[in-house]
This record gives structure tokens, C-alpha cells and sequence, in this order.
């Protein structure tokens, strides 16, 4: 199927994630990527400002120790007095904020992220009118003179892309002002090294520096912001990747990924062709030539794995969660850049298996990495005495899943995840949730005439006019698509090429329905150097064994269903993602990994073929 032509993405309050996948007996199911975003919003509200904005007043020098600044219980982790990077979450808690607040109109989570921003602009000003950060200057002077210190350009770029976060969707002219006086410092710094000597300190962590000086660049056009832009270029980075070479393979993986995506921001304020080459050239050398876990990620001890060498790196520390996040932002560029639906189906694996499984389905706390040996379970954080990365970037990850459902293109919507949403736009109201009428995917309900639980997603899609209408509606179908899939709008069928990717309905709208149907295939996936080792995939979703060691299975992978049987798949109200292996010496129980809470579980399973 053709790609379509480049993808916008949607003002965050034109789609509203609806609460609920649909009544079933008087139910209301509840919609698991609204919740995941609740339970984010619950979060943020529940963290004290003045804790949060303690290292900063510290660094401000505006009480001794002796005079605490704020009541209540200090912060610990990574945001306590003796981490190098405290002050790094206030950063991703203002971004995180700032767009729930742009989606939903909280008036509530408003006010505290603007007087979180008045306070910020309140301490740059005690501190000379430029420094604005959690952390002392001295601490990039340090690492200029090659001394050791940990990440500080990372931890301030936090406290930038807040603040920019806080002027794009909260219209806070305070907080852009902020990152204006902030950036006269880094001009003046930076203006004293060469180009060698800039190299050596950014081969320190630099976070997201490159992109949010493209960003400040793209709202104020300044010359001095365009120059302090390109001074944080990564050339010992991009050059071996533009010329083919693999620069990443045991590297640490979040230290660059954040520098793509500020070379994709630098192509898109600038339209340098270089930039974007640069970005073209990353996501071949980390995902196409490099493979991925089932789950869609690549990362092992936080770093890439060798291409296509997954096998020694099945481990307690697989699956970074900040790795999972920046690529899915990474695949989102590329997404609408070249309307192509294999990044969307890069994004779908990793909600499902990476944002998902990866923040408590209960309390929203999050795992730092995405365990893969057998027998291993998710470590999760607390809610003061954690704030590791994964914390910061898993409150901004669930704020952002309104924003992959729609795409807009040139006389067109595209619907990029099947997320149960609303978008308004221009007189038009498209609505997607789960087919009533047949039953759809693991948490919805569906079809009570069935007797097995459907072997399909299916998804209903309302179109609402208030004048006729005429623009395209496409449609993705997804790469795990395992059969002849069904169109129809308003009741009648619809042609289909085969294959997947994007199918589009061009017609006159105005109150119509349409139904899309995907069969949902059982799929054994291989582990690249490992072949007999297999996980098995329901559709998009990666299944967990729930066992305390590796467990041998008999059967043949290229019919995982004879492997493979439903398994608690009905409760009062909906269908279930639950399976259990049959044929085997003991018995073991399947469930979809991002149900998995505390028990112990594997992903990978030796096969053998049956005799």
C-alpha cells in the first residue's frame, strides 16, 4: 500500500481521549491509555511544588540549612541534595503538565505549573537574571576542564524543555523569557571554546540541548539562538553515521537518541538537508540494520545491542524506558515526515510493550528497565524516593497518547493508533473506539452472541458533518495483520489491496460509520541469533510466561496456535488476553506483558518441534 504525503499532528485540544471503550451490560470499560494518562495527572498533583523546587532555591542560596525552605518530607533518589542531577524531574513534570492542561483545560494542574514557572523566573532573578537550574554552573565548568561530573548538561536541559513546554502549551510568556535570559549564559560559554574543545565537552551527556536551542531558535528567529544551535551539532556522532558506519552498538543508547531528535529539530526550523540525513541515518543504523526485541526495543544495560545479537543480552536491565519514549518520538518525526506505516507500527509495539508494561497498571509507578531473563520481575519505583530518569520521561510519555491516534495531511485525517478518541476538526467530529457489534481487542468487550473470544481487533469509527464534506479518511493496517482484512462504511464493503499499511476512504461525509476489522494473529517471534528461542505476539501485544525459570515448550512456531490456547478468556464484562500452553509437561499460563504487575515471568521460550 502507497505511504501518504506528510503527516501534521494535531493541536492537543482537537482530540479528547475518551474514558471508556464502551458500554457492555451497563459497564463502562475502561479505556487503558486514559487511565495510564489519569494516573499520571493523580501523580503530578500529588508532589508538593516547594519539594520539587528545592534544589533550585538551594541553588539560589536562599536558606542555610538550618532554615528549611519548604514544609514537608524532602525528596529523595535522584532529586535528593547529594544527586548530581537533582532538579532534573521538575523539568518533565512541567512538560508533562503543561500538555495535560493544553488537552484537557485541568485549571487545577494549571495553576500549580504556572506558579511552578512564576517561581523559577523568580530565582533566576536572585541568581543574577540568566541561571535558572538546579545545579551550580560550576558543574559545566568542570566538565569543560575534563573533570568528572554527572550529566549536567542533561539535567539543565530539563529545566529548558519545561519552561519551553510551559510558553507551547500553556501561552507562558514568563516562562519563554526564562529560556531567553538562560541561553545569554550558554551563548557567552560556549563563544569561549573551539569546535574541538566544544566536541570533547559534549561528548558528556548532553541531554536534549540540541534540540531545545532549535526550538528556541524556531520561536524567536534570533541569529544568537540559531549560532548556539549549531554549537551543539554532534558531528563525532552524525559523521560516522552519515557515512554508514555504526557509532551506537554498546554505547549508551538515551545519550543519543535525545541528539537525533534535536537533528530533527534543526531540519525543521532551518531545512538544512544535513540534519535530516543525520536523522535518516540513526534510525537505519538503530533499528533497520540493527533488529529489535519482540517487545520493539533494542537497548540492554542502557545501551545498543549489536546488530542483529540479541541473545547474551537477555537480562534484568533490558528495555530502557527513557530509550523506549525518545524513539517512539523519534519514529513520530519520521511518521509524519514521510507518511510512511511502519513507524506507526514501530510506535503501536511500543505503547503496548514498552510505555505500557512499564508503568504499574495500579499505582502509575514506573520500571526503569523492561526485564527479558526468565523468572525476572519488574522493579518499580516509589513516589518520592525514586525519580530516576524513567520517571521523567514516563510522565510525558502518557500525556502524548492523544497525539498519535489522528494525523492530519493535505485533504485529509489519518488515524495513526487505534486509540478510543475524539477529533474536532473543521465542522468534523471523528470518533474511534471498539466495534460494539464484534468484539475488539484484549481489554474491550464485544459481541455477547460469540462463543470464543474474537480472533480479531475491530474498530468503529463514527464520522459526523454538520455540512457534507468531502476529504480522505485513512486507515493503517497494521503489519500483524494475519489475514483478509474487513472495510465497510455504513454497512457496505469496501475494497482492499493486499498488504499492509495505509488504506484510504476518499468520499463526501456526513453522518456515516466505519467499521474496520483486522484479524489478529498468534505469532511466534524468533530471537535473531536464536532462532529456536521464540516469544509469542497476540496482534501488537508480546505475551509473558508467568514462571520462575526458562521453561522448554514443544510445538511448531510456524503454528503457534497448536502451542498456544485461550485461557480465562471471558469475565462478566469483556473478552480476555489470557493463554495457557497445552501439550506440555507443565502447565503455564500467558498473559499480556503490560498486565504484568509483581509475579515472575519469561518472554523468550526454547521450541521444539514436535516428533
Amino acid at each position: 500500500m502507497p505511504s501518504l504525503p506528510p503527516l501534521t499532528a494535531f493541536p492537543p485540544d482537537r482530540v479528547r481521549l475518551l474514558p471508556g471503550l464502551g458500554r457492555i451490560d451497563y459497564t463502562e470499560l475502561p479505556n487503558p491509555f486514559r487511565r495510564r494518562r489519569d494516573l499520571v495527572r493523580r501523580y503530578l498533583m500529588s508532589l508538593e511544588s516547594g519539594q520539587l523546587l528545592r534544589p533550585y532555591v538551594h541553588e539560589a542560596a536562599l536558606f542555610t540549612p538550618a532554615a528549611a525552605p519548604e514544609p514537608g518530607r524532602r525528596y529523595g533518589g535522584w532529586e535528593g541534595l547529594d544527586s548530581q542531577l537533582r532538579g532534573h524531574f521538575l523539568g518533565h513534570w512541567l512538560s508533562a503538565a503543561a500538555r495535560l492542561v493544553s488537552a484537557t483545560g485541568d485549571a487545577e494542574l494549571r495553576a500549580k505549573a504556572e506558579g511552578i514557572v512564576d517561581r523559577l523566573a523568580a530565582l533566576q532573578r536572585e541568581n543574577g537574571g540568566e541561571w535558572v537550574f538546579s545545579i551550580p554552573e560550576k558543574y559545566l565548568h568542570r566538565i569543560a576542564a575534563g573533570k568528572a561530573v554527572w550529566a549536567p548538561h542533561y539535567t539543565v536541559h530539563k529545566t529548558l524543555m519545561g519552561l519551553l513546554d510551559a510558553y507551547r502549551y500553556l501561552g507562558s510568556a514568563t516562562a519563554l523569557e526564562t529560556v531567553v535570559n538562560a541561553a545569554r549564559w550558554f551563548c557567552r560559554w560556549t563563544a569561549a571554546f573551539s569546535r574541538e574543545q566544544l566536541d570533547d565537552i559534549l561528548d558528556h551527556e548532553t541531554g536534549g540541548m540540541l534540540e531545545v536551542w532549535a526550538d528556541l531558535y524556531g520561536i524567536t528567529g534570533d541569529a544568537a539562538h540559531l549560532e548556539l544551535m549549531r554549537r551543539y551539532d554532534r558531528p563525532r556522532l552524525f559523521e560516522p553515521l552519515l557515512k554508514g558506519e555504526d557509532p551506537l552498538t554498546n554505547r549508551h543508547a538515551n545519550t543519543t537518541i535525545p541528539e537525533a531528535l534535536g537533528a530533527a529539530r534543526a531540519y525543521e526550523v532551518t531545512g538544512e538537508r544535513r540534519w535530516r540525513e543525520v536523522v535518516e541515518a540513526y534510525w537505519r543504523c538503530a533499528v533497520t540494520d540493527r533488529g529489535q526485541f519482540a517487545t520493539g526495543g533494542q537497548t540492554s544495560f542502557e545501551v545498543w545491542t549489536p546488530p542483529h545479537e540479541f541473545a547474551a543480552r537477555l537480562g534484568l536491565k533490558t528495555q530502557e524506558h527513557c530509550s523506549v519514549h525518545n524513539m517512539l518520538r523519534l519514529a513520530d518525526v519520521l511518521l509524519r515526515w514521510t507518511g510512511e506505516a511502519q513507524y506507526a507500527d514501530y510506535i503501536e509495539l511500543g505503547l503496548y510493550n514498552g510505555l505500557l508494561a512499564q508503568q504499574h497498571p495500579r499505582t502509575g509507578m514506573a520500571a526503569y528497565y523492561l526485564p527479558l531473563r526468565p523468572g525476572a520481575r519488574k522493579e518499580w519505583g516509589t513516589a518520592t524516593e525514586s525519580f530516576w530518569c524513567c520517571y521523567g520521561t514516563m510522565v510525558q510519555a502518557h500525556t502524548l497518547h492523544d497525539a498519535r491516534a489522528f494525523y492530519g495531511f493535505d485533504g485529509g485525517v489519518a488515524v495513526g493508533q487505534y486509540i478510543p478518541s475524539v477529533l474536532t476538526w473543521d465542522g468534523v467530529e471523528i470518533t474511534q473506539r471498539p466495534d460494539p457489534e464484534v468484539g475488539t481487542h484484549i481489554a474491550a468487550g464485544g459481541d455477547r452472541g460469540a462463543t470464543r473470544r474474537p480472533e480479531r481487533w475491530s474498530i468503529e469509527l463514527t464520522v459526523r458533518a454538520a455540512v457534507p464534506v468531502e476529504f480522505a479518511l485513512a486507515l493503517r493496517v497494521p503489519e500483524w495483520a494475519g489475514g483478509p482484512v474487513e472495510l465497510t462504511v455504513n454497512g457496505e464493503p469496501q475494497p482492499l489491496p493486499d498488504g499492509s499499511g495505509w488504506v484510504t476512504l476518499r468520499r463526501e461525509w456526513r453522518d456515516d460509520v466505519v467499521r474496520l476489522r483486522l484479524p489478529r494473529s498468534l505469532r511466534a517471534v524468533p530471537l535473531p541469533d536464536r532462532p529456536e528461542a521464540v516469544a509469542f505476539r497476540d496482534g501488537p501485544v508480546v505475551l509473558a510466561g508467568l514462571c520462575e525459570e526458562e521453561r522448554r515448550l514443544v510445538g511448531d512456531p510456524g503454528r503457534p496456535e497448536t502451542v498456544l490456547v485461550p485461557d480465562e478468556e471471558r469475565d462478566p464484562f469483556a473478552w480476555r488476553g489470557s493463554w495457557r500452553a497445552r501439550g506440555q509437561d507443565r502447565g503455564l499460563r500467558f498473559v499480556p506483558l503490560h498486565e504484568v504487575e509483581d509475579e515472575p515471568y519469561a518472554v523468550y521460550f526454547p521450541l521444539t518441534p514436535e516428533r
